[in-house]
């Protein structure tokens, strides 16, 4: 019993060991103290008991002394891993390299700092940011008629053109100093959101100048002299601007551009002078057809070695007048029937100073890194707040709709098929607000979170995408008739065009947020990958033995941490101490841990090969986006005051968050190439099989239900939604049926109950049977003129568009 006993103490206290990643020299203590324990325990000859003490003695001595380790083991490792590690082109280091980690990385390590996260600033507005989303942006939308803008004149009218030039819509993040607003990330998002619900034309063309191109490649990189030319002729609108980056053969392959610079002697201005001859052909380029100055990549070269004795410069961005000679602006692209300004542009052969080049001759080359970099901040602004505003927009109107549209004479919203629908709608809405601001707050402390960034555009977009989808079957006939009443129909058309801008979704998913992630937000991976590709070889692998056996240190640690909590129900993982959502806190505590654990597996077992996995970096990518989406959900209820009316969302939000991290765990372990492997990881993550289910029918129920009833938490989550007080405005109409709806929900009561009981005939149409019950003393006149004001409402709600042949063809 007792050599028992000694047994489970020894288990525990080396399962300790490896829990809070304890030093070599507190094994061997411990190792020496179990024998020594053993030795009182059991009659066995000492002789025996000290050579078998021995042995692991001498084999953490051996690995505690570091020339013995570098070169006995430690080398080994560096050869083999050496042979494993993929060729990476410059681009992709660049990309790799850009931007910075934030919360995402203590995510990745499985240690996150919960009070850490709910300390960080709550994003707020100045109150200059405030007037102008106030007025000037509710301004603009009133001068717009997205359907005349949409299938009519296909363009913006010239005076929403002179009003967001005059307001300097173009220089919201150009600084004050250069003749900018200087606005802060939250109000570019918010103003592009707000713009966006109600004309995408609009949000999209006030939201390019201020997104990856000219203006913040100027600000950034920019030479004194290229910032006093261009940046405040961008902010008033006199300068256009546009950035060609794709063309036909190089769209997210970014090294596979064919758009060449070569060096040379030519003439500019009368004088002979060393430039560039650039020939070019791009596409899918917004703004293009009005641009007045091009940013242009490409790739430079310099075959006669006029600048230096390197042949082949890389990738470069410079900024040519579209006026310059040669430089062609072809006709527009229509992307899915938009009206904002896109089209191609091309040159050949096209000669232009060096001194174009945006940065001057120092940032030769360096043209994907600046780039990437100013994509890892704008990535995580533009395109998330246009899938806001859709998400925004299908809430509030799917909410309304449900409730007013009735069918069996009862409203829509009330059938369980239909409140499921409006529960993924609600939900999902609230967790893309809360990403959305979650995700602005790194950006306004100037912090480039560039897997933050990729997290954020991609799950928000696919969020959306989900969001407008169900909107859409929810009004059925209602969302697919096009006309002025459709609000929907913008929406569901655009959603491909953010899915597949500033990096295609698939992309972002399978290669990105892991494949990114994990050698940005992992504590040794990047040092290990330095050290192997360090020209001295032998500081190379001092480098790297450190690295390595840290990195062993770690996983053992993360091994041992994972298989504990997982036993536990993750009941001592940390968690704030006054929340009422502990359990979700302490969850994802889990979750963080097993993927680090699950990581680690991965990239030591499969190495290289990790990087054509693209299925299994995607499923570990899906767990610390949604332990990040989570995390955002977490600090939204925090920062507005755990407000009760939010907490059915909230938990709808973690729940499915929690859920959907587990499955992706559950199906990374069970397609995992080495089988054995897969099952044992899976044993330690879940021992106890899984622990994680989707929002209950219940809790569904709660959900829809407040989408459908107007409140201080509905104005809320859809604020910053555009609601014109126009007659002519569709959304004025349904918010008035809403409201309409619900004051008079006990005298439609009384009505109908008039119509079952036979007194009012049920052939009527509903004025009649109105009129009807005031005959029959069943309604008082005024609960009748009420009833009717709602019948108008109800079918004004509901009503769609049609048209005469001469309208539709435009004659």
């Amino acid at each position: 019993m007792q050599v028992l006993l000694a047994g489970v103490v020894a288990i525990i206290t080396l399962w300790g060991l490896a829990f809070f990643a304890a030093p070599l020299w507190a094994w061997a203590l411990c190792l020496i103290l179990s024998f020594g324990v053993l030795l009182q325990c059991v009659t066995v000859c000492p002789l025996l008991v000290y050579s078998t003490l021995a042995v692991p003695l001498l084999f953490i001595g051996f690995f505690s002394c570091p020339w013995l380790r570098r070169r006995y083991v430690s080398r080994w490792f560096y050869n083999i891993f050496r042979l494993k590690l993929p060729p990476m082109s410059s681009t992709e280091q660049e990309a790799i390299a850009a931007g910075q980690v934030w919360w995402e990385g203590k995510l990745f390590q499985g240690r996150p700092d919960w009070n850490w996260m709910l300390q960080l600033p709550k994003p707020k507005l100045t109150d200059q940011e405030s007037h102008f989303l106030m007025h000037r942006v509710d301004k603009l939308c009133s001068m717009i008629d997205d359907w005349t803008v949409s299938q009519k004149d296909l363009d913006l009218p010239p005076e929403v053109w002179s009003y967001l030039k005059k307001e300097r819509f173009f220089g919201m993040i150009i600084p004050k100093e250069y003749g900018g607003l200087g606005f802060s990330a939250l109000a570019h998002s918010t103003i592009v959101q707000k713009l966006a619900t109600h004309s995408l034309t609009a949000a999209i063309t006030a939201m390019v100048p201020n997104s990856l191109g000219p203006a913040e490649l100027l600000v950034r990189y920019g030479t004194v002299e290229q910032k006093a030319r261009y940046l405040k002729k961008l902010a008033m609108g006199e300068e256009i601007p546009c950035f060609a980056l794709t063309s036909p053969d190089a769209g997210s392959d970014a090294s596979a551009l064919t758009d060449v610079g070569i060096i040379c002697e030519g003439e500019y201005q009368g004088k002979k002078i060393i430039g560039m001859k650039l020939t070019w052909n791009k596409r899918y380029i917004t703004l293009a057809p009005i641009a007045t100055v091009l940013g242009l990549a490409f790739k430079l070269y310099d075959p006669d070695h006029l600048l230096g004795t390197q042949e082949e410069l890389g990738i470069t961005v410079c900024l040519i007048p579209t006026d310059h000679p040669g430089v062609e602006i072809g006709k527009r692209h229509f992307p899915l029937h938009q009206s904002f300004m896109n089209g191609p542009t091309r040159g050949k052969e096209v000669f232009v100073p060096l001194d174009w080049i945006i940065g001057g001759g120092s940032m030769i080359g360096k043209g994907w890194q600046m780039l990437v970099e100013c994509l890892s901040t704008g990535r995580g602004i533009s395109l998330p707040a246009l899938s806001t505003a859709s998400a925004k927009i299908c809430f509030r109107t799917t909410g309304a709709y449900a409730k007013v549209r009735k069918q069996f004479h009862v409203s829509i919203g009330q059938f369980e098929g239909v409140e499921a629908a409006m529960a993924q709608i609600g939900g999902l809405t609230y967790l893309i607000e809360a990403t959305r601001l979650f995700t602005l707050t790194p950006i306004d402390q100037q912090i480039s979170p560039a897997i933050v960034s990729a997290i954020a555009k991609y799950h928000m977009t696919e969020m959306g995408r989900k969001v407008v989808n169900h909107a859409m079957d929810i009004h059925g006939g209602r969302g697919i008739m096009l006309g002025p009443n459709n609000y929907l129909a913008r929406c569901y058309e655009s959603i491909p065009i953010s899915i597949t801008v500033e990096g295609a979704n698939i992309l972002t998913r399978n290669l990105i947020i892991f494949g990114q992630g994990a050698i940005r937000c992992h504590p040794y991976i990047q040092r290990e990958m330095d050290a192997m590709q360090n020209p001295n070889r032998e500081e190379g692998l001092k480098q790297f033995d450190k690295a390595l056996w840290q990195h062993f240190s770690y996983t053992l640690c993360n091994k041992a941490r994972a298989f504990f909590h997982a036993l536990t129900g993750a009941r001592f993982c940390r968690a704030p101490a006054k929340t009422g959502l502990k359990r979700y806190y302490r969850q994802l505590g889990r979750l963080s841990v097993a993927l680090a654990f699950a990581g680690d597996v991965a990239l030591i077992t499969l190495g290289g090969k990790l990087k054509r996995r693209e299925r299994l970096s995607a499923r570990l990518g899906d767990v610390l986006s949604h332990l990040y989406l989570a995390s955002a959900v977490l600090k939204y209820h925090h920062d507005f005051g755990h407000q009760k009316e939010d907490e059915p969302y909230v938990e709808w939000c973690l729940q499915s968050s929690l859920y959907l991290a587990q499955q992706a765990l559950f199906k990374f372990c069970h397609n995992f190439p080495i089988r054995i492997l897969g099952k044992a990881l899976r044993w330690t993550l879940f021992p106890t099989g899984p622990c994680h289910s989707l929002p209950s029918d219940h809790l569904e129920h709660q959900v829809a239900a407040a989408m459908m009833c107007p409140s201080d938490f509905r104005d809320r989550l859809t604020q910053q939604c555009y609601l014109s007080q126009e007659n002519r405005d569709p959304l004025f109409h349904l918010e008035q049926a809403l409201k309409i709806t619900i004051a008079s929900e006990k005298v439609t009561a009384k009505l109908e109950a008039g119509v079952k009981s036979g007194v009012i005939p049920k052939w009527l149409d509903q004025h009649a049977k109105i009129a009807k019950a005031v005959a029959e003393k069943v309604l008082a006149p005024e609960e009748a003129e009420m009833l009717d004001r709602l019948e108008d409402a109800r079918l004004e709600a509901i009503r769609v568009d049609e048209f005469s042949k001469e309208q539709l063809t435009g004659k």
